[in-house]
């Protein structure tokens, strides 16, 4: 028996990357996915790849219609949701004095309120359906500290960790167990914006900053998606029912905590 038959977990920002790892790692567990994404076009390419056990769904994480719809079709396709990854995220940087009222509101709203409503709302299911659940959010090792032109990003991935404190509190009354994985650098095609950002204000080659970054992980190099796929399965497990409102570091020793 796979780890994850019967269930049926959405994940948010799966078209791609690290959510579209996870998609793969849990079909391949047994599980049925809805490839949540406010790229419908892409996730419905990554569904069809995947296999007739992935249902693309669109969601924009910062309109909460969307995030109802997106719950309400799952259900309508599935029946049930046992497992959420909140994963959708965006990353922005810039010094202190340059920060913008809009690039700070913008990471707010996806990186911390999608976070918070889309567990509301599936968490509302959760309880109705009476049988608990498991919910994982994606936090980072910038949650854990801050970094010189970072500072709106460390602080929506340190409010994610907070956030899961706190719900995990909670929800764990209704047997909804919330934890959050910490990734630390991992590579892949969100890493060409996030180079160009270190380019800008460090005054770096283009990829300069991707390699030191890699060089400086004591694993010796970057994290891969498929890095991550183990613990987000075993969070999503019965091995894991009676963790609570922890944030795991997976970031080839990046970070001690």
């Amino acid at each position: 028996m796979k780890r994850l038959d019967g269930k049926v977990a959405l994940i948010t920002g799966a078209a791609r990357g690290i959510g579209r790892a996870f998609a793969k790692a849990y079909l391949a567990e047994g599980a049925k996915v809805a490839i949540a994404d406010i790229n419908l076009e892409a996730a419905s390419q990554t569904a069809t790849e995947l296999g007739p056990n992935a249902l693309a769904v669109a969601m924009d994480v910062t309109k909460q219609a969307s995030i109802d719809s997106a719950v309400e079709i799952t259900l309508q396709a599935f029946g049930q949701i046992d497992i959420l990854i909140n994963n959708a995220a965006l990353f922005s940087a810039a010094p202190i004095v340059e920060i913008s009222r809009d690039d700070y509101q913008r990471l707010f709203d996806i990186n911390v309120s999608g976070t918070l409503f889309t567990m509301q709302a599936v968490a509302r299911h959760m309880i109705e359906r009476g049988q608990g659940g498991k919910i994982i959010n994606m936090a980072s090792q910038a949650g854990r500290r801050g970094e010189p032109l970072v500072a709106t990003y460390c602080a929506t991935k340190a409010a994610v960790i907070s956030l899961t404190q706190s719900a995990g509190l909670n929800l764990i009354a209704h047997g909804i167990n919330v934890n959050a994985i910490a990734p630390g650098v991992v590579d892949g095609e969100h890493w060409d914006g996030v180079d160009a950002f270190f380019a800008k204000y460090e005054g770096k080659a283009p990829g300069q900053k991707k390699q030191e970054v890699g060089q400086a992980v004591p694993f010796g190099r970057m994290g891969r998606a498929e890095d991550l796929t183990g613990m987000a399965i075993f969070l999503a497990s019965s091995e894991a029912d009676y963790i609570v409102a922890q944030t795991y570091n997976v970031d080839g020793g990046n970070w001690m905590s």
